[in-house]
């Protein structure tokens, strides 16, 4: 059996990175297999190759069925694979993370640890969301505040600008046809882009869990990076399809979003934007394939080699498990 150490490392050249990925691609009624490194999907009209690398979340809808085998290659390639409702996303499973790198999980335990510095990064994220205010010295509760209201302020704009009749948002889990259109547009809006949002932190190896601005969620740190897009890309779209039809909202919602996300190259924004809040300053990080081992003061040794007291010397001597 091959152990991990002996494993043959992923090279990142062999993986299309994260930014340049397909932002998700979804399917219904089809069955999912692998034909070497693309997955198929086949139906009553045939059989559609769709390379796994250029893969950023696989929705998998109504009617689909999946092998074992076209999973394995998504997992291999950091694809994220979520199975969806007739009407809306709802993520269960993904793939391992692109990254061969810890540095970005450690900063976020880092600066999740800390008080101070958590509250530092959900200011950051509300900068980030509303650039023309200066959240420096606000609390939470003045943050969730703020936010609350600019998000309730972009509907109105929203609504004047579409002329979208907007009665408040009306969201019941599970009774996605019982909002109006605009309603059902935000809602399939939104779920799209946590699928999207946890693809993301999942192939930068990002811990889902540790959020800044949401808690006690195992998607909470997805939830935040969702949210970053919400009033510039995720409430003006669901208008848009609103104002265009009232059928069909779900779908339509699904393909604009995916035309839009790649128009405004936002996976590529999306990983910038998580690099800088748990690494601000630091530039591009170095996805290398490298371990090390922690000693005192914080310091790190090479990994592979027997610190006993006989062999301390012999830097050659690696230890396998």
């Amino acid at each position: 059996m091959t152990t991990v150490g002996r494993r043959a490392a992923l090279s990142p050249r062999q993986l299309t990175r994260t930014a340049e990925r397909v932002s998700f691609v979804y399917l219904e009624r089809c069955t999912v297999h692998r034909d070497s490194n693309a997955i198929t999907a086949e139906d009553a009209d045939g059989t559609t190759h769709i390379p796994s690398a250029t893969i950023g979340t696989l929705l998998l809808g109504p009617g689909t069925r999946i092998t074992h085998q076209a999973m394995s290659v998504l997992g291999e390639t950091g694809a994220a694979v979520a199975w969806v409702g007739e009407h809306g996303v709802r993520y269960y499973a993904g793939g391992r993370a692109l990254s061969r790198s810890a540095a970005l999980v450690e900063a976020q335990a880092v600066q999740w640890a800390n008080q101070r510095s958590r509250l530092g990064v959900a200011r950051a994220m509300y900068r980030l969301r509303f650039p023309d205010e200066d959240p420096a010295a606000l609390t939470r509760q003045q943050l969730l505040g703020r936010e609350g209201d600019r998000v309730k302020e972009c509907y109105r704009a929203q609504a004047a600008r579409t002329g979208v009749p907007w009665k408040g948002r009306r969201y019941t889990p599970g009774d996605f046809a019982s909002g109006d259109a605009v309603n059902q547009a935000i809602t399939a809006a939104a779920q799209c882009m946590y699928g999207i949002a946890h693809a993301v932190v999942a192939s930068l190896g990002c811990a889902p869990g540790l959020g800044f601005v949401h808690s006690g969620h195992e998607l909470s740190f997805v939830l935040d990076i969702a949210d970053l897009y919400k009033t510039d890309i995720g409430i003006p779209l669901a208008f848009d399809v609103a104002a265009e039809s009232e059928e069909d909202t779900g779908a339509r919602t699904r393909r604009a979003l995916r035309d839009r996300i790649n128009e405004t190259r936002l996976l590529d924004r999306c990983v910038r934007d998580i690099q800088r809040l748990l690494l601000p300053g630091a530039g591009d990080i170095p996805d290398e394939d490298r371990m090390t081992l922690r000693t005192d003061g914080d310091g790190q040794v090479a990994s592979g080699v027997n610190y006993g007291s006989s062999a301390a010397a012999d830097a050659d001597e690696a230890v396998l498990w």
